[in-house]
Formats: C-alpha cells, sequence, structure tokens
C-alpha cells in the first residue's frame, strides 16, 4: 500500500514570483500561508481582483519592471532603481527617457544585435556543415559503386 500522496505546495515568494506579483504587496493572508500547486494553477487561471490589480497598477517585481523598460535587472541597478515601481512610474520613466535608461536601452539593443548575428553565424556554419556531410556521404556512395 503506498502513502497517500501529499500536495506540492511551495512559498509565499516563489508563488508570487510565478504569478509575477510583489510579495510585500500581496494580501496578508498570501504572505503568511503556504501554496500548494493546485492554488496556484487557480490563481493563474482565474486571478482574484488583488492579482489583477497587481499585475496592472503594481507595485512590480524588478524582472516585471526591466523588462517593461526593455533592460536587464543590472541595468535598473545601474541606474539607481533600487525600488519597486508602479505602472504609472515605469510609464513615467518611459515617457522622459532618463539619461541612463537611454544608455541602458541602447546596450540592450546592441547585446539582442550581436546575439542575433552569432545566431545567425552558427546557423551559417551548421548549413555548411550539413552540406559537406551530404557530399561526403554522396561521394561515398558513388566510390562503392
Amino acid at each position: 500500500m503506498t502513502p497517500a500522496k501529499t500536495p506540492q505546495t511551495m512559498k509565499p515568494a516563489t508563488a508570487a514570483k510565478k504569478l509575477g506579483v510583489l510579495l510585500d504587496a500581496t494580501p496578508a493572508d498570501f504572505q503568511q500561508g503556504t501554496v500548494s500547486r493546485t492554488q496556484l494553477d487557480e490563481l493563474l487561471a482565474t486571478p482574484p481582483e488583488w492579482v489583477v490589480q497587481l499585475r496592472l497598477n503594481g507595485p512590480h517585481p524588478r524582472q516585471i519592471v526591466a523588462s517593461k523598460l526593455g533592460v536587464t535587472i543590472s541595468g535598473l541597478a545601474r541606474g539607481g532603481v533600487t525600488e519597486p515601481l508602479t505602472t504609472a512610474e515605469i510609464q513615467d520613466l518611459l515617457a522622459n527617457r532618463p539619461e541612463w535608461l537611454v544608455r541602458e536601452r541602447a546596450t540592450q539593443a546592441e547585446v539582442r544585435r550581436e546575439a542575433a548575428r552569432v545566431k545567425q553565424l552558427n546557423e551559417e556554419k551548421a548549413r555548411k556543415a550539413a552540406h559537406l556531410a551530404r557530399q561526403e556521404s554522396q561521394r561515398a556512395a558513388a566510390a562503392s559503386n
């Protein structure tokens, strides 16, 4: 006889991260308990009003702020952004474009361009290698006939 399975649970911080919300902004009962996988799935499928409002208005966790601003989390730190931001604060930064944000977005764009260039280069090398392998295979087949 196997023992009954216990439901998977996670810490509130993990659940908040998976929900894309800031833990400190969640209700106290959420912060103090554990969240089961089933509860998380339910929160993701049919989010309660507090999840909807936090996702919409914030305050947002760093990874969400960085994503909305088009920079990295390190870029936020270099820009002096250490606290969670609301959607209004993010929109204000995007509208006013402080110098650090312009610089970090340019850096991020350059990193993306370089990653695309390297990916294209690797794909071209793979195509050439596959072509050479096909040619070698055809030569070997022709030589055996």
